[in-house]
């Protein structure tokens, strides 16, 4: 019987500090996975953040120091993002209205006249975001380049999608929302590095 409660007593003991580590050490192992898109030289000095989903408040979970941020894999589309620091209010307003129930349409109608009335400041040209999946249906690893009002026939890059060879691992570069303020090249990176996150 002593030897029953003296282990029940250990396991009492131990279970706050096992929790305590547990809570510890998931942090790190979110900072790990949130910088998987990023090329391997911009990882170390990334800042890693969450949004609360109740308020859409940004935490952060690491500060990095460089300029770029993001975010672990969200569980409502299955990306992991990382970013340029300059986009940051564009994200946090995304964030904040997505607190508030906000449909994608509203979200991107409120970004689109934030950004009109210059509330929100575009993305400088040739700004880079990177974005991993693990979904079988999606590309994994995706690289893109702002290039605001960029058309084919300013960069050279084709309309055409790639998406269907990029899942195959041939994808090559095209151009999406051509002459507009929200024109960008995607870049699949083939091979991804999803499996790391799966």
């Amino acid at each position: 019987m002593k030897a029953v409660f003296g282990l029940s007593a250990v396991v009492v003991l131990l279970s706050p500090l096992a929790a305590t580590t547990a809570r510890a050490q998931m942090p790190d192992q979110r900072i790990a996975q949130a910088v998987l898109p990023l090329p391997e030289d911009l990882r170390a000095g990334a800042t890693v953040l969450v949004y609360d989903p109740a308020t859409g408040e940004r935490k952060i979970l690491r500060q990095g120091t460089n300029n770029i941020e993001c975010q672990p894999k969200n569980p409502a589309d299955g990306f992991t993002w990382c970013y340029n620091k300059v986009t940051a209010p564009r994200r946090d307003l995304q964030a904040k209205l997505k607190a508030q129930k906000k449909s994608d349409k509203e979200i991107a109608d409120a970004v689109a006249e934030a950004t009109k009335t210059g509330t929100i400041k575009p993305a400088p040209y040739g700004t880079m975001s990177y974005r991993l999946s693990s979904d079988e249906g999606r590309i994994k690893l995706l690289w893109v380049m702002s290039v605001p009002m960029a058309t084919p026939e300013s960069i050279g890059v084709s309309t055409v999608s790639q998406r269907d060879a990029a899942l195959k691992g041939a994808g090559l570069p095209w151009l999406m929302l051509p002459g507009t303020p929200g024109a960008h090249v995607m870049i699949p990176i083939n091979p991804g590095t999803a499996t790391a996150t799966k």
